[in-house]
């Protein structure tokens, strides 16, 4: 494997023009594809095949005249604005709904808006949606843009929309605004920390090109799937969030190689051939698991979750691929400024070395040198190894502690700011039809002739009328072939509420036995939709916990052969986790549905990234040397510096998704934020050393026989032709 990236760096060194111009041509024409990525996203695809919730959706098509989604407009005067400026507003939306594709104004509904805007007071129009929810979503984003209703009032009237399809078209304008201010304020403190990582410009501005680069071609990638399949809104979010930091830890691990084997003595054609035969080789391995791991995510049938793990996989393939290829051809354009001190920072280093005081002996003649911060605090870790794993695992699992109580909910109108304006419009309309008059409850029940499909209808108008949680039910409609039946009701809760969902659960285990023997009956609607989601991902996780274990275990006892030290590395990721959702819980309460598979997948494909960087190093630091003690020393202290900051500049970027985005990026953000700092600072630096002193030999156990099929990285190759200069120095980032 090794060979096969040091012939790679070979052929980028005698074509790194042609490699250079080849990704310019890429970047550039990604750009106009790349800022047009959102406009073909779905709000939709959070529904869930094979529900009761999606045999609802598709039977109404069955029923002549009921709508498929829920749509109005709400009109709310401002101070000093009365009844001229009411049926004014009223004609803008009916002016506004004509033209659009999929709704209209009916002129009944037309002449009740504006006797309600005669009488004063908030107006409700409803409008004819002749669409689905999903597609009702793009119908409001029309009607949203027509009306400027992101602007404020106009001549004294706020106009707002009512409705998932609103709900969602919102969401998109708001997730575009927490993209841009989170990518303002990311790449800046990212540049940042590689400055004092690298105290070099050049340098610090490859990995963040490359990260860059890297979002840039993922969006054009996103707008290109998003015509020919469903792609949910969140993706963007997703993709820029992981992409910014993986972008930047990967190119940031073969940088720091290939400056420390600079100094280390060899040339800067060799060091950058060392760099890519095994920091390159580790990122390949990094990059390949975190995809495997978010495909997982797959194993859930949803399409809003997949697209999002679609558009995370893409990033991180053209990170990966980024990092060895486009990276080394910069490094070799750079030449020494890829390796050298920018002058400010060398000349900063000078003055504060010249101010700091001398240790005795430190230049006494025959001295030994002195060690590295990394291989002391090795040292200590090692030297008490039981105290440091009781002491660190009672921390991570007294923070993964909450996780017992946590809970989950969904719903679009939770991600709002309390003051937003869909926020105010739902306040308004609730208070003239009843909270969940947008989104009502929908029974549909079949059976073999029409006299049986109506007196089902009957009893369950009766038995949704004596539930405590209906506030009113409509009348029976028949379907064309008078086999099935529609039964609508009105929650008294709002439809994404606890309250609602319990109402929908007592519904779902009483209403087939009031539908009667040989009676299919489901209950759909958006309140079912959400509890059929929640169902699916709590029914699902144990799938992707299983794929995840299984995963990192075997790429692991390929890297490391050994089967010891990956049933460590699953054993501390879950750690990791668990802590991070019990943070999570501690922060939030409840959870969104969504962010419980979504950290896991990330997390666990992160994880791997300082997993494989860090046991590697002591792989090959082992193979040298046949020294369990001292391969742990010398790979951590050679790795430490590097991976702690890879993992800031994670953190970082998360954090700043936590400070900008909406509640479901917030929680994504912070959960893989808390879990790579535990991960790159308890585990990789206390729980992993410690560990590995009291496993001693066991660490690298691996029976004969599977000795002979697994294949070999030889990350020892390297190693064993290092010059005696690499050998005596401490490895570090200069």
């Amino acid at each position: 494997m090794q060979r096969s990236m040091m012939r790679l760096d070979a052929f980028l060194r005698r074509r790194k023009r042609f490699v250079l111009i080849a990704w310019a041509v890429v970047l550039l024409a990604a750009v106009p594809f790349a800022a047009r990525q959102s406009e073909d996203l779905s709000s939709g695809g959070f529904g869930v095949p094979g529900s009761q919730s999606a045999a609802v959706d598709e039977a109404l098509e069955a029923f002549p005249g009921v709508q498929r989604a829920q749509l109005a407009a709400v009109l709310v005067p401002q101070r000093g604005a009365g009844a001229p400026q009411l049926r004014a507003a009223v004609d803008r939306v009916a002016a506004a709904a004509g033209p659009t594709e999929g709704v209209s104004l009916a002129p009944a509904g037309r002449e009740r808006a504006v006797d309600q805007a005669v009488a004063g007071g908030t107006v409700l129009v409803p409008l004819a949606v002749e669409v689905d929810e999903d597609d009702a979503t793009a119908v409001a984003v029309d009607l949203r843009e027509e009306l400027a209703v992101a602007d404020g009032p106009r001549y004294g009237v706020a106009t707002h929309f009512v409705g998932q399809g609103a709900l969602w078209a919102a969401m998109q304008d708001l997730s575009k605004e927490d993209l841009a201010k989170a990518e303002s304020a990311g790449f800046p403190v990212v540049l940042l920390i590689l400055l004092v990582v690298f105290g070099s410009f050049a340098a610090a501005l490859l990995p963040l090109a490359l990260g860059v680069g890297s979002v840039l071609l993922t969006g054009a990638l996103i707008f290109g799937l998003a015509q020919t399949m469903e792609m949910s809104v969140f993706v963007t979010n997703m993709a820029s969030m992981i992409g910014i930091g993986v972008a930047v830890d990967y190119s940031l691990f073969v940088v720091a190689r290939y400056r420390e084997e600079v100094h280390a003595g060899r040339s800067p054609e060799d060091a950058r051939a060392v760099a890519m035969a095994t920091s390159g080789l580790a990122v390949l391995f990094s990059g390949l698991t975190v995809i495997i791991s978010l495909a997982g995510l797959w194993m859930l049938d949803n399409t809003a979750i997949r697209s999002m793990a679609l558009g995370a996989m893409l990033v991180v393939a053209v990170a990966m691929i980024a990092a060895t290829t486009l990276l080394p051809a910069l490094i070799a354009v750079l030449g020494r400024r890829a390796y050298k001190r920018s002058r400010l920072f060398s000349l900063t280093g000078l003055l504060l070395r010249s101010r700091a005081p001398r240790r005795r002996g430190s230049t006494r003649p025959g001295a030994p040198p002195r060690r590295g911060f990394w291989q002391r605090w090795t040292d200590a870790v090692m030297r008490r190894p039981v105290v440091a794993v009781i002491g660190t695992g009672a921390v991570l699992l007294a923070l993964a502690a909450p996780v017992l109580g946590m809970e989950t909910k969904n719903g679009a109108l939770d991600q709002f700011p309390s003051d937003h304006e869909v926020v105010r419009g739902f306040e308004a309309a609730s208070k003239i039809t009843g909270a969940g008059s947008a989104s009502p409850v929908q029974v549909v029940a079949q059976a073999r002739d029409g006299a049986a499909a109506g007196a089902a209808g009957e009893r369950l108008s009766a038995a949704l009328a004596d539930d405590p949680g209906i506030a009113g039910v409509a009348g029976v409609t028949a379907s064309r072939d008078g086999r099935a039946v529609l039964v609508v009701a009105e929650t008294r809760d709002d439809p994404e509420s606890a309250a609602a969902k319990a109402s929908l659960d007592r519904l779902r285990d009483a209403l087939p036995a009031a539908g009667g023997a040989g009676v299919r009956v489901d209950v759909g609607g958006v309140t079912a939709s959400e509890r059929d989601l929640d169902d699916l991902i709590a029914g699902g996780m144990w799938k992707i916990l299983l794929f995840l274990l299984g995963l990192s275990y075997l790429v692991l006892l390929v890297l490391l052969r050994s089967i010891v030290l990956p049933a460590k590395a699953v054993l501390m990721n879950l750690l990791s986790v668990g802590a991070a959702f019990g943070v999570l819980t501690l922060v939030f309460g409840a959870v969104d549905t969504l962010t419980p598979p979504l950290v896991l997948a990330v997390v666990f494909g992160l994880s791997m990234d300082y997993e494989v960087f860090l046991l590697t190093r002591i792989r090959e630091r082992y193979e040298a040397t046949g020294d369990t003690r001292r391969a742990v020393a010398e790979g951590l202290a050679a790795s430490a510096r590097t991976i702690t900051s890879a993992a800031l500049i994670m953190v970082a970027v998360f954090a700043v998704f936590v400070a900008t985005g909406v509640p479901s990026i917030q929680q994504i953000g912070l959960g893989t934020a808390v879990a790579i700092a535990l991960d790159a600072t308890l585990v990789r630096l206390i729980l992993v050393p410690a560990a590995m002193e009291l496993l001693g030999k066991w660490n690298w156990y691996l029976p004969r026989p599977l000795a002979r099929v697994l294949p070999r990285a030889d990350f020892d190759a390297v190693g064993r032709a290092q010059p005696a200069t690499a050998q005596s120095a401490t490895p570090g980032i200069s």
